[in-house]
């Protein structure tokens, strides 16, 4: 099952897996960049070339958005297949806008779509691998959850999948399932920016494709670190977060401790400032200081 599989890393996840056997199920609601809409096309299309290339697939349009959706969509699977062995979460809708602006309705559906999205799919398919003992889970993360201006809803989304993915491997390893996350960097509808877009058109109409540098961010790129979390070998990467672009794969660290500062006892405000200055703080900068 892989969710927002009709464009961009989905499809390129959906088509990478029935490449290597998988009977895949390619959920997309089909709707526009904001997640407004729906068009059964771009599912069926995946469809049509998995079914082209010899392998077996079948479309769904439900939404990651409701548990109502979730249910439905992994049911899509052990109707048309008789088993689930790998969910990728995939599914993702924008609405940037600077966190002064953002309205508590851009909030809800980019946290809808993303982090509640990753639950109700995963939750559901959580019930079949736990009765099957096994089952592969791929959650996607981003770049931007470290922090992206104008993107504070997306950001909040994007780690909080980080954090999910290391629960759920908690919650799920004693049955022999697998939750990892990748936080890839592609061009794809969502991430396309016009300056990119005039770059690829600028290489094409020189006759120099969509390589080097270009070819760093081909959603197909991502594609095969998903395919290996899904296998054997990869049986005991679990919780584990990786940073993807073009040929580099980066495993990423869990969160510690860089510097402490200890007492016995409470710290007061007087001793915090004079202290953590010249201690905790020391070299820190500033992402975004204030204009002149």
């Amino acid at each position: 099952m892989v969710t927002g599989a009709g464009r961009g890393l989905g499809r390129a996840h959906a088509l990478a897996l029935a490449a290597e056997g998988a009977m895949v199920v390619v959920n997309d609601l089909g709707g526009a960049m904001d997640g407004t809409g729906a068009d059964k096309a771009p599912a069926d299309e995946v469809v049509a070339e998995i079914k082209k290339m010899g392998g077996e697939a079948v479309a769904n349009y439900d939404t990651v958005a409701t548990m109502e959706g979730g249910e439905r969509i992994i049911k899509a699977a052990i109707d048309n297949f008789g088993r689930l062995d790998i969910l990728v979460n995939n599914a993702g809708v924008l609405r940037d806008r600077m966190i002064f602006n953002m309205t508590e309705e851009e909030w809800d559906t980019v946290i809808n779509v993303h982090l509640k999205g990753h639950f109700t799919c995963t939750k559901h398919a959580c019930v079949v691998f736990r009765q099957q003992r096994s089952g592969r889970i791929i959650n996607t993360s981003s770049i931007s959850g470290v922090g992206n201006m104008g993107q504070a809803n997306y950001s909040a989304a994007k780690e909080g999948i980080v954090g999910f993915t290391r629960t759920v491997a908690r919650d799920m390893g004693r049955y022999g399932v697998t939750c990892n996350a990748i936080r890839p960097a592609a061009a794809t509808r969502l991430t396309m920016t016009p300056e990119l877009k005039a770059a690829w058109e600028k290489r094409a109409a020189a006759g120099l494709g969509a390589v080097s540098d270009a070819g760093q961010h081909l959603p197909e790129a991502i594609a095969p670190i998903v395919v290996f979390l899904c296998t054997d070998e990869a049986a005991n990467i679990n919780g584990r977060t990786f940073q993807v672009r073009g040929g580099e794969v980066h495993l990423m660290t869990d969160p510690v401790a860089i510097r402490s500062i200890y007492k016995a006892g409470m710290w007061t405000v007087d001793e915090l400032c004079k202290l953590v200055p010249m201690s905790l703080a020391l070299g820190l900068v500033n992402p975004a200081p204030p204009k002149e």
